[in-house]
């Protein structure tokens, strides 16, 4: 079950005792990539569970090249969170919301996200086009701020060193409180953890 069906399912019910159950979902395959149903926050060390997933990637040649699989968890909190407002709207108005995924990005909830290579890129490839793509959104909203384009530097030095081959992991774990804490996994071809 994905969150979209989670916020539309009229049986939902939560206990207001800590910690909040998970909902109920199923695992995702997106582009030979597994995610799990629920992981365990390196942040916070709490169970979040697997909001979505999908694919990033650019067209080169009129031919659309996946550069990333992407992997979002959330704090069960966002289920309660997100329905006061979006309860009752189907799956194809959340998607094309762009009010809906600024409300899931801001929430006062913990997020979990794993970012997986499908092509080798260079940390400043990587981090050079999040920064582009994060300013175009933030100049749009009319959020860019001093603030916001210091944080934007910063990020770009994270990452300035590093090599990311296909099938390595960037995970970004962000805290209600506005907290960001990077990791990184990088993966020989038998899978095996090598830093």
């Amino acid at each position: 079950m994905s969150l979209t069906n989670s916020l539309l399912s009229p049986n939902m019910t939560w206990s207001t005792m800590p910690p909040m159950p998970l909902p109920s979902v199923s695992p995702l395959h997106v582009d030979s990539f597994s995610f799990p149903p629920a992981i365990t926050s390196p942040a916070s060390s709490k169970q979040l569970f697997l909001g979505g997933a999908g694919v990033r990637g650019l067209e080169i040649e009129g031919k659309f090249v996946t550069v990333t699989v992407i992997g979002v968890y959330l704090d069960a909190m966002a289920v309660p969170s997100l329905s006061v407002k979006w309860k009752g709207k189907n799956a194809k108005e959340l998607t094309e919301s762009i009010s809906f995924f600024r409300q899931l990005i801001t929430g006062a909830f913990e997020k979990f996200t794993r970012v997986t290579m499908k092509v080798k890129l260079s940390g400043t490839q990587y981090s050079e086009k999040v920064a582009e793509y994060c300013e175009e959104i933030l100049k749009s909203s009319g959020r860019y701020t001093k603030s916001e384009a210091k944080a934007m530097e910063e990020f770009l030095v994270v990452f300035r060193d590093q090599d990311f081959p296909p099938g390595s992991s960037i995970f970004f774990a962000i805290c209600p409180r506005g907290s960001l804490t990077v990791s990184k996994l990088l993966y020989s071809s038998k899978s095996k953890c090598v830093e």
